[in-house]
């Protein structure tokens, strides 16, 4: 097919129609036109893959990245970093009104990082020596590799560069890299998860295995050798529910002008120079308060902050690993911060009658609000609501519920946490209508 680029949408690709049908490609930019070739064909629906650029558009860059089009990490690295900003503001405000018919006219406030080795944390898929004995399509065998999946794939994309990740990530990376070809790591390595300090000069490490390490001790020394950043060091076999520790657990993360306890199975924001950014920008809508609730308060990034300008803050979190960093947070700071380890509908569900708080903060996982949750929220009637969200789709739908609810949104901020990738933050400001 040749078609022509109308726009680009939510999830990296660019729409266009061809004999009625409406087309999806990625790795385009608005009015090129491109020969692309059908990978999925349904009623009125097209997945195509480019194969061609017949007329670019002026706009169009060149990748950094070698695995750029191949690796599925990166979606947008043929588009300069000004340009992504704009693309990805008009694409929010079209989701929030195609999706919750949220018509958001005012100024989308964007927040850019500096487009490369922003990332603090990366996983890394293995083939291992004992794996590579599966053959291509040619008939040879798969070397050993180490890199990412390609895009819409579970296929390694073996990599020798990835601009994207912070300096102490890539270093690390490049001497697994080296270990595997040298067959020096364990066969029965799957996945290595980095995530770096905010100096990016210690190192929070778990390796996933398909069966435990015979010489655990060995391979723990062997790690340490290859990267002496490590800091702590987590040997996990999920088919056994099977872990060693090799360290203290954690690491400190300062942010925020705070220390923060991030343990191996805890989240924390990834993008290293945005976080205190991001967090001023979430806790400064009300200047002073009597109760805050932080609910999916993951490891007290808002919590701890928050705890200066209110009487009372309320951490809610389901994940107890990072619950127990969140406790840990909490007494580090010495303030008044109640933990609750508990599933947010269901404390939102329990909480009717009690005090109404002047502030919430919501930062839930990509699947937005559990159904029920946001009435929920509505009902407590908090003065004001910050919704900080990593996904425009359900962003889109929870939005829509606390507006029918009797909120209206005063400011919306876009924090371009991924560079490079579709992926967005954006923080949703909303206050009770009079």
């Amino acid at each position: 097919m040749d078609i022509t680029i109308e726009k680009l949408i939510y999830g990296g690709e660019g729409l266009a129609h061809h004999d009625g049908s409406t087309v999806f490609v990625p790795f385009v930019l608005p009015a090129e036109r491109v020969s692309a070739a059908p990978i999925e064909t349904k009623k009125k629906f097209v997945r195509a893959r480019m194969e061609r650029v017949l007329d670019p558009s002026p706009q169009r860059a060149a990748a950094r990245c070698p695995h750029f089009g191949i690796c599925g990490g990166c979606d947008y690295q043929h588009i300069p970093y000004d340009a992504q900003l704009t693309y990805k503001a008009e694409i929010l405000r079209e989701t929030l009104r195609r999706l919750g018919r949220v018509d958001w006219t005012g100024e989308i406030s964007a927040h850019g990082s500096q487009p490369w080795g922003y990332r603090n944390r990366a996983q890394w898929k293995i083939r291992s020596p004992e794996k590579s004995g599966e053959l291509l399509a040619s008939g040879g065998a798969q070397p050993p590799g180490i890199g990412y999946f390609r895009a819409q794939s579970t296929t390694l994309c073996a990599v020798h560069d990835c601009p994207i990740v912070s300096p102490l990530l890539l270093k690390t990376l490049l001497a697994f890299r080296e270990a595997l070809g040298a067959g020096k790591l364990p066969g029965e390595l799957r996945e290595i998860e980095a995530f770096a300090d905010a100096s990016d000069s210690k190192l929070l490490l778990t390796a996933t295995f398909a069966g435990f390490p015979r010489r655990k001790e060995e391979a723990a020394a062997t790690f340490r050798r290859l990267v002496p950043e490590i800091e702590s060091l987590l040997f996990h076999d999920p088919g056994r529910e099977r872990m060693e520790l090799d360290g203290p657990g954690f690491i400190e993360y300062e942010a925020a002008d705070a220390k923060y306890r991030v343990g191996h199975l805890s989240f924390f924001q990834v993008n290293r120079f945005l976080i205190d950014e991001l967090a001023r920008t979430v806790i400064s809508f009300v200047a002073r308060g009597r109760l805050a609730l932080d609910l999916f308060a993951g490891v007290g990034l808002f919590s701890v902050p928050l705890s200066a300008s209110f009487e009372r803050v309320v951490a809610v979190e389901s994940n107890p690993a990072a619950a127990r960093d969140l406790e840990s947070n909490v007494a580090y700071a010495g303030r008044g911060i109640e933990v609750r380890t508990a599933d947010v509908e269901t404390f939102l569900t329990k909480y009717r009658g009690r005090e109404n708080p002047d502030l919430v903060i919501l930062d839930p996982p990509r699947a937005g609000l559990a159904p029920g949750a946001a009435k929920a929220l509505a009902r407590i009637a908090p003065g004001r609501i910050v919704y900080v969200s990593c996904e425009p789709p359900t962003l889109a739908r929870d939005l829509a519920v606390l507006v029918q609810a009797g909120y209206e949104i005063s400011e919306l901020h876009l924090f371009d946490l991924f560079p490079q990738t579709f992926h967005m933050e954006t923080v949703v400001r909303l206050q009770k209508r009079a």
